[in-house]
């Protein structure tokens, strides 16, 4: 699945579609909004990636300061708010492959 695809099912379908990894999981749950249930999945995932999925959750919370924590503990810079969408896509691009 591409991140196109991925987003556009976490728009129109109700669960995300089975065979996802966590990590493709909670993309999909945060584009669909539910960042209750991504936060669950991304804070059991004990790699970069899952601290960042966890940082970016953070900053959808506006916690900018949980979000640090977590950016730094991926290696990763701390961005804004104004990037949320931005740090979706850099993580769709690495967790999922292109067209």
């Amino acid at each position: 699945m591409t991140p196109a695809n991925l987003a556009q099912s976490a728009l129109t379908d109700a669960a995300p579609h089975s065979g996802l990894s966590p990590e493709a999981q909670t993309l999909w749950l945060i584009k669909a909004h539910r960042w209750e249930e991504a936060h669950q999945i991304a804070q059991d995932i004990p790699s970069r990636t899952g601290s960042w999925l966890h940082a970016l959750l953070h900053l959808i919370e506006g916690d900018e300061g949980n979000a640090g924590y977590w950016f730094a503990r991926a290696n990763r810079p701390a961005v804004p708010r104004s990037g949320i969408d931005a740090e979706w896509e850099n993580l769709a691009a690495l967790i999922l492959p292109p067209d």
